[in-house]
């Protein structure tokens, strides 16, 4: 049978991750990988986990772990999450708060909710990659977003109309972004408020690494700087994407979505449509490790984040060649590197893999227009200081002989 005569249009522009691909080396022991971008295994808080699972299980609760549950999500973990929210300026309740299967879902749900074919969304240049995965299956136009930028309003409108559709959201990773690591300042992230009240659009705010802090004032999310302005949640535009992926462990897959409760009712019937709801023993054991070891934990992922982070600056500063830069994050697990004009991250990737068994991602799939061949994202989560300034090394010499 020729499946892709039956096949959805969606799936023209449905691509497999470079990352997702590049994961695959890992298992290979002579690579030093820049390219996963996950947490390090080895500081998963296991015994916690343990402890919380046998607990799940045990006969007071197995009942409830192992039973079907409520779409919107356990009902203690929705209220540590409130707890949290309105530590970060940011006053809600249970029903301001959706449990996902990771944050990805969340934005696989916004896309869904948001986005008819032919619309555009506003991203950056680079953005996520997992962002356009999940919105390209509802078939959107992309723009860039560029805070602060003189770009008016009525332009972006104009340009979404010719290409077919209306402006429905601005996505943005404010926090240490993936690929970049950078952060949008306090300026630019009134400036995105701005725009969406100027357009009436929504604002899509991802902040799964808002707990990897490692330098500087944190910021207060822009869900936070909205009801400022706003005095309630349910005024605002801004939804708040969460995860616990990344300060406890990615492969229970639970994250959340932060927002009015008008767009929470709806999200919840995409969960009872999808997958009715996240998993209830994976919900209960991350509520009971959040609630006993989160700020121990996550204090303890920081200060072994930041030796890496800064060991991987040093050998960038210290091997590179002239001509390359790169971004200095203050926190996140990533730093972007930008290549002379005449490189292509994608060669190197080959020549650098095949001469000196190095690997990372190439740039150029963060962009939605499909530029950026020059440049590449490391990430810094997985090796020690010694094998980072070992493979920055190789890597600078892969890029001399290129």
């Amino acid at each position: 049978m020729d499946w892709h005569q039956v096949f959805a249009t969606r799936m023209d522009r449905m691509k497999a991750s470079e990352i997702r691909e590049l994961l695959k080396l890992l298992d290979q022991p002579d690579i030093i990988s820049f390219a996963g971008g996950i947490p390090d295994p080895a500081l998963f808080p296991t015994q916690a986990f343990q402890s919380a699972l046998a607990d799940a299980l045990s006969p007071a609760h197995a009942s409830a772990a192992l039973q079907y549950s409520v779409s919107e999500g356990y009902g203690p973990l929705r209220d540590w999450i409130v707890t949290q929210m309105e530590t970060l300026g940011v006053p809600c309740s249970r029903d301001n708060v959706l449990i996902t299967s990771g944050s990805q879902q969340a934005l696989d749900y916004l896309g869904k909710l948001l986005l008819s074919p032919g619309d555009t969304a506003l991203v950056g240049w680079p953005t996520y990659l997992g962002a356009l995965g999940a919105f390209n299956a509802y078939e959107p136009q992309y723009d860039r977003l560029i805070p602060r930028a003189n770009r008016s309003a009525s332009d972006y409108a104009e340009t979404a109309a010719q290409k077919g559709g209306r402006v429905k959201f601005a996505y943005a990773s404010v926090d240490f972004a993936n690929p970049t690591g950078e952060t949008l300042d306090l300026a630019a992230r009134h400036s995105i408020l701005d725009l969406a009240d100027e357009m009436d659009i929504a604002v899509i705010e991802d902040a799964a690494y808002q707990v990897l802090r490692y330098d500087g004032d944190p910021i207060p999310p822009m869900l936070a700087l909205e009801i400022a302005r706003k005095g309630s949640i349910e005024d605002c535009r801004t939804l708040y994407c969460g995860s616990f992926s990344k300060s406890l462990a990615p492969g229970l897959r639970v994250g959340w979505v932060c927002g009015a409760s008008e767009v929470i009712s709806q999200l919840v019937l995409m969960k009872q449509a999808a997958d009715l709801h996240s998993s209830t023993i994976n919900q209960m054991a991350i509520n009971t490790v959040a609630r006993s070891v989160f700020e121990e934990h996550t204090k303890t992922l920081r200060s072994i984040y930041v030796t890496r982070r800064d060991a991987m600056l040093a050998a960038l500063e210290t091997h590179m060649p002239d001509g390359v830069t790169w971004t200095k994050p203050q926190g996140g697990m990533f730093v972007w590197v930008t290549l002379p004009k005449h490189m292509d991250g994608a060669d190197l990737l080959r020549d650098s893999l095949e001469a000196q068994r190095v690997a990372f991602v190439p740039g150029q799939a963060f962009y939605a227009d499909q530029t950026g061949a020059n440049t590449m994202r490391l990430s810094f989560s997985l090796a020690d200081e010694a094998l980072i300034d070992a493979g920055i090394k190789r890597l600078a010499a892969a890029i001399r002989a290129a």
